[in-house]
């Protein structure tokens, strides 16, 4: 189902890009270009090419909303410890002997410090 869902989304994804890229530009973005604002009146008349765009991403938005409730119903009741085997310090299981791998080594195990024989 997962992979169903994200293939869809995909194919979304990039017919909405496409879509975008194809409508002509208006220019109205931010307010730069168009200039004259009461002479024109408003917003253009809505076009099929805007129409599919906005049908596109709505159900890019659903594809999202469903791919994430599918993978927090995958991780529901697990730790990323769990999934990765483990080796905490969970009721019943010991924690793992590290010994001395984590101290640094004395001054007898190290060659460069002079013992002063």
């Amino acid at each position: 189902m997962e992979n169903v869902v994200l293939i869809i989304h995909l194919i979304l994804a990039l017919s909405l890009i496409g879509t975008v890229l194809l409508q002509r530009s208006e220019g109205g973005g931010l307010g730069i270009g168009g200039g004259g604002g009461a002479a024109t009146g408003g917003r253009p008349a809505p076009t099929a090419m805007g129409k599919f765009t906005w049908l596109l991403a709505i159900a890019f938005i659903c594809t999202s909303i469903a791919l994430t409730l599918i993978a927090a119903e995958k991780s529901a009741g697990s730790s990323v410890v769990d999934r990765l085997g483990g080796t905490g310090t969970e009721e019943g299981v010991p924690a793992p002997d590290l010994g001395d791998s984590l101290l640094p080594p004395s001054a007898d195990d190290d060659p460069l410090v002079p013992t002063g024989d």
